[in-house]
């Protein structure tokens, strides 16, 4: 990722694999290439943010002035042999934000009522409880109500991928420590600013590896271990 350039997703019009994971993306997937080599955005450290379609600029102005990291998403449009925009990644809360920013406006009204409903599509109730149980217990100290965000994007997350409702429901330590580990690297360390600013992804994840485990060991309740 270049300094001072809009990071680019990309939606993809046929079938790829993620080049790390192994990820079978379908038409209509967002990827991101890293050294010409296509990435699901789990991989590129990207899965946190929403999608905002195109349609309303002064909604899209305001998600990006308040999203520490935003993403341009483009796909290739067959007719004008050119790459067109389709709207951005943001933070949730950025969005959100930038919506309670246009209230006023029916149209974004309408548009929030649909992306609410469709998060509750994606969520299955029961799994994010489940879930958040597991973190709390793994992680007594995690921040209140934290562990509910953390099991929220998880669930959304795996939703629709193939095996969501046998293996994902296991709660596999790994996963659960996995979820954790990224939300602290987005929440809690200067991790999504090392992006934007030019650093590779894997340079950036090691500057906060210390971080990251200075907080895992927090909200474990190993103090004595920093």
């Amino acid at each position: 990722m270049s300094p001072n350039k809009d990071i680019v997703v990309f939606i993809v019009r046929r079938e790829t694999q993620c080049s790390n994971c192994n990820e079978e993306l379908g038409s209509g997937s967002f990827i991101y290439l890293e050294n010409k080599q296509p990435l699901c955005l789990s991989c590129a450290d990207l899965d946190h943010l929403d999608h905002l379609p195109s349609g309303n600029t002064a909604l899209t102005r305001r998600a990006i002035k308040h999203s520490r990291i935003h993403a341009v998403v483009v796909q290739w449009s067959r007719t004008r042999k050119r790459y067109e925009r389709q709207g951005i990644l943001a933070e949730p809360k950025a969005i959100e934000r930038a919506m309670q920013d246009c209230l006023a406006d029916a149209e974004i009204r309408k548009m929030r009522r649909q992306r609410e409903q469709e998060k509750r599509e994606e969520m299955d109730l029961k799994y994010i409880k489940e879930f958040a149980t597991k973190i709390r217990k793994l992680f007594p100290r995690c921040p209140a109500q934290e562990e509910v965000e953390i099991a929220q994007h998880a669930c959304r997350k795996y939703s629709g991928r193939v095996g969501r409702s046998s293996a994902a429901k296991d709660f596999e330590l790994q996963s659960i420590a996995l979820a954790v580990e990224a939300h602290i690297r987005h929440t809690y360390t200067n991790y999504d600013d090392l992006l934007v600013g030019g650093w590779e992804r894997n340079y950036a994840r090691t500057e906060v590896r210390d971080e990251v485990r200075r907080v895992l060991n927090r909200w474990r309740g190993n103090d004595s271990n920093e």
